[in-house]
């Protein structure tokens, strides 16, 4: 996968192949899914839950520049496989997945493959996880139309936000960066995801 997907994609940081080479796919996927691993597609991991491609994960995370000594949040995914990624990378990963069944699985993913680092909670999506902010990152693993201002506000000054913007079927990855209380975005590579609940563009009220 690293070789023939990964490297050819402009995927350059040592960190990134490493972790994708060390970290097995298939313990992150249902069952039924295992022999799609390492295919270069995302894929629909339960009801509304998809997974990045292993190139598109993998060029996000580069975008991010994670450091040895980083907090991150990972927001979204619900396989955990984006989480255990950054692991190998940063100092603490925390996981926000929807709901306690998909927390706990990944948890025990975690586990399973002695991955000590990363700590999955329960929550909605798109107001973050307080209770462990601010984070020197925050990838969402998934696409979006907005970024929520609760998100923006868990960002230690000098923070990094990467996420996929999402529009009639057609997105681009962006990273958006903190310095004081400005926040500075920069357009990357084109990339599909999945439109995250929660992270709609505000609707225009209806005025009479």
């Amino acid at each position: 996968m690293v070789e023939s997907q990964i490297r050819p994609s402009d995927v350059t940081d040592r960190r990134v192949t490493a972790a994708m080479s060390a970290i097995p796919r298939e313990a992150f996927v249902p069952e039924r899914l295992a022999t799609f691993a390492y295919s270069d597609d995302a894929l629909h991991v339960g009801p509304d839950a998809v997974m990045l491609s292993p190139t598109v994960l993998a060029r996000l995370v580069q975008l991010a520049d994670i450091n040895p000594d980083d907090a991150v949040l990972v927001i979204g995914g619900c396989s955990g496989y984006a989480a255990a990624i950054v692991a190998q990378i940063a100092k603490s990963v925390v996981a926000l997945l929807p709901d306690r069944v998909s927390a706990t699985a990944v948890a025990s993913a975690c586990r399973s493959i002695a991955i000590d680092n990363v700590t999955a909670v329960a929550g909605v999506l798109s107001e973050g996880w307080k209770a462990q902010c601010p984070y020197a990152v925050i990838v969402v693993e998934g696409g979006v139309e907005a970024v929520p201002e609760a998100l923006k506000s868990q960002l230690a000054d000098g923070g990094r936000l990467v996420a996929i913007e999402v529009e009639r079927g057609l997105g681009h990855a962006f990273l958006l960066q903190k310095t004081g209380e400005f926040f500075v975005r920069r357009d990357t590579f084109q990339a599909a995801a999945q439109l995250l609940k929660g992270f709609e563009s505000p609707k225009p009220a209806f005025v009479f």
